[in-house]
C-alpha cells in the first residue's frame, strides 16, 4: 500500500484541479525508472485512465495507481509535501530505499 500525508493530500488536490483533473474520480500515478544519482528515480503524474495491470489504491482520499514492475519497489512508501527552506515538491518516504541521493528523487535498493 501507498500512504499520502495530510499534506499531500492537499497539494495533489489543489494540482489535479488546476490540470482539469478531477480527484475524487481521476489518479495520482507513481512509478520507479531507471535513472537519477542513486539509480532509480520517482514518477508521479495525473491520469484519468487505469491499466489493466495497475495495482490501486486509496488513501486520504486519494486515489493511486502504480503498475505492478514499480509496486515492488513503493511497498511501504508514503507521498508527502515538503514547503520549506529547502524546495517544494512532493517527497518520497520509502522504506525499501536502502540509499538515496541528496536531492531525495532517486533512490537504490
Amino acid at each position: 500500500m501507498i500512504k499520502v500525508s495530510e499534506t499531500a493530500k492537499d497539494k495533489v488536490i489543489m494540482m489535479m484541479t488546476e490540470e482539469g483533473f478531477n480527484a475524487n474520480n481521476d489518479y495520482v500515478r507513481v512509478g520507479v525508472k531507471s535513472g537519477g544519482c542513486s539509480g532509480l528515480s520517482y514518477e508521479l503524474k495525473f491520469d484519468d485512465k487505469k491499466e489493466e495491470t495497475d495495482k490501486v489504491f486509496e488513501d486520504n482520499d486519494i486515489r493511486i495507481i502504480v503498475d505492478k514492475k514499480s509496486f515492488l519497489y513503493l511497498v511501504g512508501t508514503t507521498l508527502e509535501y515538503s514547503g520549506g527552506l529547502n524546495g517544494k515538491g512532493f517527497v518520497f518516504n520509502n522504506p525499501n530505499a536502502q540509499r538515496t541521493c541528496g536531492c531525495g528523487e532517486s533512490f537504490s535498493l
